[in-house]
């Protein structure tokens, strides 16, 4: 391992996060796979706009003032959507088969991925370290700015739930909002940022585990999820800084968590189609229990051929736009290089790319 070697995998894995989200994007939460087979016969090679109509789109059922879906209560309470967050983006969350990301081009990335990028600017502001106080004070702008910062319509419920609080006076740090889906793969989109400049700039595992736990928190308050973030870290960790003799199936066998390892050897060498596999046996849906292993599957599976990995991630659909940012990540630091010449055609690619150089730059000095 050559301080070349790192850089180039660091550099390559935060390129990926934002080639695996908006390869997804057009299939966000398709859980029917004859719908994007229907969508986009020739399969999703390379990027493409948001199609007009999402044939499973349930956005019209998710609450607009807070976390979780609509309920009794939820027309006496004031919309956040529209009035806080996604300014001018609140007329279409009530009409059916609206795209999550309606009017989303070829190479935009969505609000997650929208939500690294601030990270990573705040960490370049704070010499490549983490600051809690600055990553709230961004992510609050970028959500509410009345111009707005980011192309996205949806936001999850984590996102939500965090600005009902916060509008009702709670500080930032204690808005973190639980709802059914706060284990979700989406919390760990910002993960990879924090770890990556942390690491770079001496900053021990324990320490950065810590660190990634207490920001993890600060929207995702969930213990399944904590320990699924310290298997990322250390993964990411062990994939960065390995010698050329390490065993890449190892570090990503010694990841799992929720389903054993000698299982998820036994899903990659069944050699069964990947939708049988994420959307049969894995469910492929946002929760964490499934999400993880289905990101750590295609990793071994495909590990040869990234850009095969991220396709297959696409079109199992559910939540393949978080899945493929995490997956993007492991992809990266493996190969050590952008997946399928996809970088260069990131609408955001000036903006992601100085970001990238500032975070992984040749002023940092490896942890090892």
């Amino acid at each position: 391992m050559t301080a070349q070697h790192v850089t180039a995998r660091a550099t390559a894995a935060l390129q990926n996060l934002f080639i695996g989200d908006a390869l997804a994007m057009p299939v966000h939460w398709f859980y029917r796979v004859s719908d994007i087979d229907k969508a986009f016969p020739e399969g999703i090679r390379h990027f493409h706009p948001a199609p007009e109509v999402h044939p499973s789109s349930i956005m019209s059922l998710h609450s607009t003032s807070g976390g979780g879906r609509k309920n009794a209560s939820s027309s006496n309470k004031a919309n956040v959507v529209g009035d806080v967050i996604l300014k001018g983006k609140a007329q279409y969350w009530d009409r059916p088969n609206i795209h999550y990301h309606q009017g989303m081009r070829a190479g935009d990335n969505t609000l997650n991925a929208h939500c690294a990028l601030a990270l990573m600017n705040v960490m370049h502001a704070a010499n490549g370290h983490y600051d809690r106080d600055a990553f709230l004070q961004a992510y609050i702008q970028l959500l509410t700015a009345d111009e707005p910062a980011h192309p996205d319509t949806y936001a999850e419920s984590y996102h939500r739930g965090f600005f009902a609080k916060l509008a009702s006076g709670l500080p930032p740090e204690k808005c973190a909002a639980i709802t059914h889906d706060t284990p979700s793969v989406g919390g760990l989109v910002t993960i990879a940022p924090l770890v990556i400049g942390e690491r770079l700039r001496g900053t021990s595992l324990a320490d950065t585990r810590k660190l990634c736990r207490e920001h993890l928190a600060l929207t995702h308050p969930d213990a399944s999820l904590a320990e699924v973030c310290d298997a990322f870290v250390n993964l990411i960790d062990g994939l960065l800084f390995r010698d050329t003799d390490t065993s890449v199936e190892d570090l990503l066998l010694n990841a799992t968590r929720s389903l054993p390892r000698r299982d998820l050897v036994k899903l990659v060498e069944g050699n069964k189609p990947d939708r049988e596999v994420v959307g049969r046996v894995l469910s492929p849906a946002c929760y964490i229990s499934d999400a993880w292993p289905a990101v750590l599957y295609f990793a071994l599976k495909h590990q040869l051929d990234p850009l095969k990995a991220l396709q297959a991630n696409t079109e199992v659909g559910g939540d393949n736009v978080h899945r493929g940012a995490v997956l993007g990540v492991l992809l990266g630091l493996i190969h050590g290089e952008a997946t399928g010449g996809l970088f260069d055609q990131l609408t955001r690619q000036n903006d992601i790319n100085q970001a990238i150089d500032r975070l992984v730059g040749a002023d940092t000095t490896s942890a090892r």
